[in-house]
């Protein structure tokens, strides 16, 4: 049976097929130490658990939900981005809860792009942007970051380039992979450029409270309703990526557009779920404080472990991840992980799935204990 076309142009997820050979290796009974993936290994706030456990013996916890995910939810939401951004929302019409941000970078597209339409894409990036564009026929059109211009947009690329049918510009700050803050400048800069060019601007939000100074939003800035929306999520901030909760804000009309498309797509988030999402979004500055304590003591640890590898990161990096640069010396990013994958059973991951960019680069994930990756850097000193 053929498959539609659209899947020519699309691979299956590099982290689908990598971590099936990392299980495959493990089964065998090596002992795989997986650096790669950006799976928070710590556990939600006990509230957060207790809320879960408590919303499952209400008498409409196990029914169909609400397309806009619960009142209460919402409200949530909107006091979470008052409180941490001072961002107002109207949690009626500015706010959507999701399952999972990933599902908003396909709700979005679907609600926005025609087949010819174009999407900028930061290279390197997010390989879904790129991937969901393409599903939907759009052409990806990469806009190039550079670590001689620190990672951030070239303005006056963009300011000179044709963005006749360019729909939707993705950013994505702080930035994955290379942990690059978002510079103020440029917020406003691009929402100024895409109002003069009606083009939707959405930031990918999910690490602003990862060892970062304090955490911003796109929506903080003045003109940024009129143009833009912004995805979150609780998977990185509050632990909770297998929980599938994340939430879109922002300008009203372009989340009823979307509602339009997740409405047919899904029935609602589950009750407990929910719950346990209201009870995250309650933490104070406290909880952030606490898990930011260990990821700076687990990166302390993991640039030894770069150095020993002989690569250079980024020192003013913030997120869940170290962006290191391999030695010159190096063979491209793919063979020198492959080869440290077989020979020391250490997975990091290439740069190279974020686009051309990524060459020459490397990413650790801090979501791995200081005991682990104590003993990576053991396997690397012998």
């Amino acid at each position: 049976m053929k498959t539609a076309t659209r899947l020519h142009s699309v691979k299956e997820y590099y982290f689908s097929r990598k971590l099936r050979e990392v299980a495959e290796m493990i089964k065998e009974g090596k002992p795989v130490i997986n650096m790669g993936i950006g799976s928070p290994d710590l556990k939600p706030h006990p509230d957060v658990v207790s809320a879960l456990k408590e919303a499952l013996m209400h008498p409409k916890a196990h029914m169909y939900q609400s397309y806009q995910g619960l009142p209460e939810l919402r409200k949530a939401i909107s006091d979470f981005y008052k409180t941490h951004y001072k961002v107002t929302l109207d949690p009626n019409s500015q706010t959507l809860p999701l399952m999972g941000s990933k599902e908003g970078i396909m709700h979005l597209s679907m609600a926005f792009l025609n087949p010819g339409d174009q999407v900028l894409i930061p290279n390197p990036g997010y390989p879904t942007y790129a991937s969901v564009s393409r599903l939907m026929e759009a052409e990806a059109v990469l806009y190039e970051l550079k670590a001689s211009n620190g990672w951030q947009p070239d303005l006056e690329a963009l300011e000179a380039m044709d963005t006749s049918k360019v729909k939707i510009m993705w950013l994505n700050y702080p930035h994955m992979p290379t942990g690059t803050d978002v510079s103020i400048a440029t917020f406003d800069y691009l929402i100024r450029w895409a109002k003069e060019r009606d083009i939707l601007l959405v930031n990918d939000n999910p690490y602003s409270f990862v060892l970062t100074k304090k955490p911003k939003s796109i929506l903080s800035r003045p003109g940024a309703s009129e143009v833009s929306v912004e995805l979150n999520s609780l998977s990185k901030s509050f632990n909770m990526a297998g929980w599938r909760v994340g939430m879109l804000s922002g300008k009203a009309t372009v989340l009823q557009e979307v509602l339009k498309v997740k409405s047919n797509m899904d029935s609602g988030m589950f009750f407990g779920v929910q719950q346990g999402a209201i009870a995250a979004l309650k933490m104070t500055s406290d909880w952030f404080e606490e898990f930011n304590d260990i990821y700076k003591k687990r990166r302390v640890l993991m640039e030894v472990l770069a150095q020993k590898l002989g690569t250079t990161i980024e020192s003013q990096s913030v997120g869940l991840f170290l962006w290191a640069k391999l030695p010159k010396e190096a063979p491209d990013a793919e063979v020198f992980i492959n080869t440290l994958l077989h020979e020391k059973n250490i997975f990091i991951t290439p740069g190279t799935i974020f686009g051309s960019q990524g060459e020459g680069y490397i990413r650790f994930s801090l979501c791995v204990p200081e005991d682990t990756i104590k003993e990576a850097i053991k396997r690397i000193e012998l």
